[in-house]
Order: structure tokens, then C-alpha cells, then sequence
């Protein structure tokens, strides 16, 4: 199916790897052209060198941290008018609550609450003026289903999505969408920190830790990015445009509620 959204641009956020990456790269593979950020430069150069050789459309990219107010000026004056925004920044580090203190607090709500809401405040007006406009965030299967050592990023995950819940009504009307991706477990660079941190605590190697992972799962195995990549892009695209307001789990049926 043709998404409708060749010849778009779109700011795509912690693109060098991961699940931005495969953001990125299926946007790419639709015709958008691309403005990526991450915080270092030799694995952003390598993944837009790669998507421009493949897709053949033009990629900018902005070495900086996204979550700073100095990082969200220089990304958005590579591209100030995007059709297409993907937020994204890495989760929290684990932890107990009574270790956290204000600052914790502050870091995970800058990275996973208040950057994304800044750079739509600062993109979704012009998405509004030229009637199309298409905005995913990249949160955590976690708002769904809170997971107790991640208490940073279930806070500031559900402060986005109560945030975009309430916003999403208000721009629909102009084919701007806002929806949210929540992924569970998925083959990146996170998920295998994530188990070799559960090795070194369990006595167990990381692949009998992947093993027991992947069969806990309904799937019996992790996502593919580029899964991941494909639920974005539709999304994005041009018929989507009567879906707002959503929370898109991809967990491979890990989360059991009906709702």
C-alpha cells in the first residue's frame, strides 16, 4: 500500500540505532526525507549514510542531546517545518524510589516528558496551517503495565500520554494526528544492557536469561525493529488520519488486559 507520504519531512529523534533507527529507515523507505538526531556523531553519520544510499531520498543529521533546550534549536533549525515528528529519547536507568531524589526526578521528566512536548508546541502549528501533520511518540510498554524498578520512566511516560490524550482532540480536526508507540521487548541495544544487567544479578548467562525472556513471552521470541519501524510508519501516513489519541502496544501479547 502506498502511505501517501512520499516527498514529506520528517525529524526523527534518537535516530542513530534502535527502535528510531528502524523509524527512520521504514519513513525512508516510504520517500520522507529525513532530519536525524542523536547525541553521537559516528553512528548518526553511519545510519544516514546507509538510509541515503538505500532510499535515495535526503537525510540531515544533528549530533546533539535532544533533551537540552540547545539541542531542540539546532534540531528544529535543520527543520523547522516537519511534517512528520518522531519523538524519542532513551528510558531512565532502573532503580528503587527511595534512592531517587529531585534531580532524578527532573532528568526523566526533561528526556521522556517535557522535550516531547516541547518540540511539538514548537512544530505542531505550522502541521496545523498546512493541514497535515503526523506526530508518534515512542514510550513504553510500561504505561500500560508498570514495571516496578522502572518508576522513573513509568512517571514520566504517563505524564506524555495523559499530556497527549487531552491534545490529540484538539488537532484531529486538522489532520494533525498525535499517537504514541509503546513497545515491549525488542532486539536493540537497550534490551541486551537490560539482560545482561539481569545476568550479572542472577548467576545466569545472557542467553539463558534471553531464553527464559523469550518464552515468557505469548510470541515466544523478541520483536523486530523493523516491526516496530512498520507500525510507525502507518502512523504517518496519509490514512491514518482518523487515528489520534492512541496508545499502540507492541509486546507480543505480554500485556494480558482486555483493554
Amino acid at each position: 500500500m502506498d502511505l501517501g507520504i512520499a516527498g514529506r519531512r520528517a525529524l526523527v529523534c534518537a535516530a542513530s540505532k534502535g527502535l528510531g533507527r528502524a523509524c527512520a529507515q521504514q519513513l525512508a523507505q516510504e520517500g520522507v526525507d529525513l532530519t536525524l538526531v542523536a547525541r553521537t556523531p559516528e553512528p548518526l553519520e553511519a545510519t544516514a549514510e546507509e538510509i541515503r544510499s538505500a532510499c535515495g531520498v535526503a537525510v540531515t543529521t544533528v549530533a546533539v542531546d535532544i533533551t537540552t533546550p540547545e539541542g531542540r534549536a539546532a534540531a528544529l533549525e535543520a527543520c523547522p517545518e516537519p511534517d512528520i515528528l518522531i519523538n524519542n529519547a532513551g528510558g531512565p536507568p532502573p532503580g528503587d524510589f527511595r534512592d531517587w531524589n529531585r534531580d532524578d526526578w527532573i532528568a526523566a521528566l526533561d528526556a521522556n516528558m517535557l522535550t516531547p512536548i516541547e518540540l511539538i508546541k514548537a512544530t505542531v502549528d505550522g502541521m496545523i496551517a498546512r493541514r497535515f501533520g503526523r506526530v508518534v511518540n515512542i514510550t513504553s510498554g510500561a504505561v500500560k503495565a508498570p514495571i516496578e524498578i522502572l518508576g522513573l520512566s513509568n512517571g514520566a511516560r504517563a505524564g506524555l500520554t495523559g499530556f497527549v490524550a487531552g491534545l490529540a482532540r484538539k488537532t484531529v480536526a486538522h489532520n494533525v494526528t498525535i499517537n504514541n508507540l509503546l513497545p515491549g521487548p525488542f532486539e536493540t541495544d537497550r534490551l541486551r544492557s537490560t539482560l545482561a544487567a539481569a545476568a550479572r544479578n542472577s548467576g545466569l548467562s545472557v542467553e539463558e536469561i534471553a531464553e527464559q525472556r523469550r518464552k515468557g513471552n505469548p510470541a515466544q521470541r523478541f520483536g523486530d525493529p523493523a516491526e516496530f519501524g512498520q507500525a510507525c510508519a502507518y502512523l504517518c501516513s496519509a490514512q491514518a488520519g482518523f487515528v489520534t489519541g492512541q496508545n499502540l502496544l507492541l509486546d507480543g501479547g505480554a500485556y494480558p488486559g482486555t483493554l
